[in-house]
Order: C-alpha cells, then sequence, then structure tokens
C-alpha cells in the first residue's frame, strides 16, 4: 500500500471511530476538507479522497455548496470507541470478554470469579428443587417493582447485622449488581457529570461510566482506603456527583476501608453533592467485616448494593439496591422503563440458596480454600521475582508488583499466546500509572502451569 493510500485511510478510520463513538451523530456537518488537512497533517487531496470514499459507502453524504455530513441512523454505540484509543488487548473490555469466552483448556488467574467447584453448586440444586414446587406464580409470572418480599426481609436482616439500617421497602432487587450501578447512573447522573472511582477500581467501573459519557476522575487507593488528601481536592476541583468504591474487600487490592478513613471520607462529603455508591459484593468472603460506609451514614448520601454472584452462582442474576425510600421509588421506576420487572424465579432460586442450613457451613469452607489459595499463590509468585502490594486478609484477589522495567500488559500478551489469561494493571487504572501490577484471583491459580508460563515470560 503507497504512502498516500494509507494516509486516506487513517482519514476514513478517524471519522468512523468519531461516528462509532457517536462524536459525530447524524447529521453533524464534518469539517472543510482545509480545516481537516490541516487538523491531521495531511494534504487537502488525501482529505478529498477519503470523505469521497465515506460518501460511496455511504457513511456521509455531501451537500452541493454546504459540504459532507455524517448520515445513516445513529451509529450502533462503540464504547472502545469512547475517549482516547485503547489497546484492545488491555482493555478492560477485551479482558471480560476473552475470561467469559475461555473454554475450559485455557487458564484464567485474571478473572474475578470462583471456580464453578467451588460455587455453592449443591445448595442451588436443593433450591431448584425447592422453587419446582413453588405456586406457578413463581415460576410464570412477573415480580412485584421492587422484587420478591421475602429476600428483600431478608436482605433487610443481613445489612443489619452490618449496623446497616435499610427497611425492606428501601430494598429493591435487581437483575445483578452491575444493573443496580448502571440504574444509579441512570437516575443521578447527566452527560457530563463527574464521577470519581478509586485507582486501581473494578474496571467495569470504567466501561460502564465510560458508557454513561461522564468524566471519570479517580483517587488513588492505600491499603486502609482511598487518599483522603486527594480525596478532598478531587471535591474542591470537580464537584462530583458520584463516587463508587468497595467498602469490604477491595477490587483489585484486595484491601479494606479503616473505620478512620470512612469517617473522614463522609465528613469531607458533608456540604457537598456527592452520593456515595458502596459495591458490597464481596461481603460474604470477609473474615473480619470492615466498617460500612452505610451503615455510618445511614442511607443519607450512601447507596449500598450487592449481589450473590460471587459465592452461590453466577449464572443466577440478582443483585440489590438499598437506598433512601424516595430514591427507591424513583429507581423502581426507572427499572420498569428498562427492564420491566425483576426475576422472579432467580429471586425465588436465591432466597432458597441463602435460607439453606448448607450456606453458612459452604461459605465457612471456601475462607479456608482461598487462605491457603492466598498463601500457595504468594509463595509461587515470590519464587519468581513477584511480590503482592499488600497480604490480603480475606476474599480472592492478590494485587501483584512485577518486578522493575516489565509491562503488565506485554507479559499479558505473551501469555495469552501460551494460554493463559491475566488482568494486567493499568484496566484497573483511570491514571494508566499500574503498567507494573496483575491482579492475581487466588482461587483460579492453583495450577501450576500458570507460574510455569510466568516463569518462561518473565526476564532471569
Amino acid at each position: 500500500m503507497s504512502q498516500r493510500q494509507t494516509r486516506i485511510n487513517v482519514v476514513m478510520e478517524a471519522i468512523r471511530s468519531r461516528i462509532a463513538s457517536r462524536s459525530y451523530p447524524p447529521g453533524t456537518r464534518l469539517p472543510s476538507v482545509r480545516a481537516q488537512a490541516k487538523a491531521m497533517r495531511v494534504s487537502v487531496s488525501t482529505v478529498v479522497e477519503a470523505y469521497e470514499r465515506l460518501a460511496a459507502e455511504e457513511v456521509i453524504c455531501a451537500r452541493p455548496g454546504s459540504g459532507f455530513y455524517v448520515c445513516g441512523p445513529v451509529a450502533p454505540l462503540a464504547l472502545s470507541e469512547i475517549g482516547p484509543p485503547l489497546d484492545r488487548e488491555v482493555d478492560p473490555l477485551w479482558v471480560s470478554r476473552q475470561s467469559l469466552e475461555a473454554g475450559a483448556s485455557l487458564l484464567k488467574p485474571g478473572c474475578g470469579w470462583l471456580p464453578a467447584a467451588w460455587m455453592y453448586e449443591a445448595g442451588v440444586r436443593r433450591a431448584l428443587r425447592a422453587t419446582a414446587r413453588a405456586d406457578a406464580a413463581v415460576l410464570s409470572d412477573y415480580a412485584t417493582p421492587l422484587g420478591l418480599p421475602a429476600l428483600r426481609q431478608l436482605l433487610a436482616r443481613r445489612m443489619a447485622a452490618a449496623d446497616i439500617e435499610a427497611r425492606p421497602e428501601q430494598i429493591m432487587l435487581t437483575e445483578s449488581g452491575t444493573q443496580a450501578i448502571d440504574l444509579i447512573c441512570r437516575f443521578l447522573l447527566e452527560e457530563g457529570d463527574t464521577v470519581l472511582v478509586d485507582d486501581p477500581c473494578y474496571f467495569n467501573f470504567h466501561a460502564l461510566l465510560r458508557a454513561h459519557r461522564v468524566k471519570t476522575v479517580s483517587v488513588p487507593f492505600t491499603p486502609n482506603g482511598p487518599d483522603v488528601e486527594a480525596f478532598g481536592a478531587a471535591l474542591r476541583e470537580h464537584s462530583p456527583r458520584l463516587y463508587i468504591t468497595n467498602s469490604g474487600i477491595h477490587n483489585p487490592t484486595g484491601a479494606t476501608l479503616s473505620p478512620v478513613i470512612a469517617h473522614r471520607l463522609l465528613k469531607l462529603a458533608d456540604n457537598t453533592n456527592l452520593v456515595i455508591v458502596e459495591d458490597d459484593i464481596f461481603a460474604d468472603f470477609e473474615v473480619s467485616p470492615a466498617p460500612r460506609l452505610a451503615a455510618f451514614d445511614g442511607l443519607s448520601r450512601v447507596i449500598h448494593i450487592g449481589s450473590f454472584s460471587k459465592t452461590i452462582s453466577a449464572s443466577l442474576r440478582c443483585g440489590y439496591v438499598a437506598a433512601r425510600a424516595d430514591w427507591i421509588d424513583r429507581l423502581a421506576d426507572l427499572k420498569i422503563a428498562t427492564s420491566f420487572g425483576s426475576g422472579q424465579l432467580a429471586s425465588a432460586i436465591l432466597l432458597a440458596a441463602l435460607t439453606d442450613s448448607g450456606y453458612r457451613k459452604h461459605m465457612e469452607g471456601v475462607r479456608i480454600r482461598l487462605a491457603e489459595a492466598r498463601n500457595k499463590t504468594m509463595a509461587r509468585l515470590d519464587a519468581i521475582g513477584v511480590t503482592p502490594w499488600i497480604i490480603p486478609q480475606a476474599g480472592m484477589f492478590i494485587w501483584c508488583r512485577l518486578p522493575p522495567g516489565i509491562d503488565a500488559a506485554d507479559v499479558a500478551r505473551s501469555c495469552l499466546k501460551e494460554g493463559v489469561v491475566l488482568a494486567p494493571g493499568n484496566v484497573f487504572s483511570q491514571s494508566q500509572d499500574a503498567s507494573g501490577f496483575l491482579r492475581f484471583n487466588a482461587a483460579q491459580s492453583m495450577d501450576v502451569r500458570v507460574f510455569d508460563t510466568l516463569a518462561r515470560i518473565l526476564p532471569a
């Protein structure tokens, strides 16, 4: 391909990208050929040819005497095209897809869930049998807007054990924890609002917020919670609408929020417009429960969410939101508008599994297995020069620092070729300051081939 042909393709791809990301919606007038040529540092003839080819493809259309315009219906939203260009091999959505699509032959130490054999399979089977004998309405009808009352009552009792006061009418069931955050974003955010996240944080937060077209600002995360000074500075500078975090076991670091940091965060949030979303999905992995912002705040400015996809079944899609009663009422309207009703069958199965006499014992066993897995994983990583950022006291995640000068994305690409899916640090980092880190899932790192592969790829 000639150099001019390459330049033409570059111009065409740049315009396609802006259309895919909806920066150029239908009807948008494109920059003049001279302005585009100047902006992209190419010749006018290159831009003319690129525009003409896009017009031939009916991506844009020419209006004599007026210029070129984007034509056709709204382009399907392409999240990978929103914001700065991303290397798809280290993009959060790519990591999720690799983990979800991985066949039995691939090892997944970078994924965010337990192996199937560690889940509550026996309890789910018992719950399925019990639910099959339920009333016909449970098997075939829509749930009420807030969801199954008996499950909401159970969740209220579970929250009370963590000092969170939430009446059943302050709890709404959702299809998942992710849907809970999505509904909250739809409820509280306008395009262009600012959202605070931890740095590092769960990578799907980045992808979801990108879809909502908001500005994301990160706050450095410490072993005891977010950096309070940086948090205060971000409040003053950006006037954020939301802050999304984990108070219990933090993803990806495995750290826990200290009571002192929790109090200081809420103090800083006083007299601001900030709402805090507290994702509690890892609560049942805790050995010693961490403080909850929702307990200190009384669900005034804190929204508490969670699900049981990590402990009972990822296939059983059911999450929840606990918030002020007036907010729950409006969130229920949004849920009806976007998905109509919760899955009553999933809620009934989850209720049966949670109230099954074996669940508590099952989770005790999982916590013991995870402690053993973390110790083995850290020892094997230490042998090849990979060290933990902190020693996590619970959960599945170990946030690890690679030897100096090694890029985690390069390691992830090389390991993928050998059948090992890793989670490189920068997919968790808004600031892109975690290129030397990997997140390991201890439960998914029991196969020695994970470490043999790393040992071959890492420099001696």
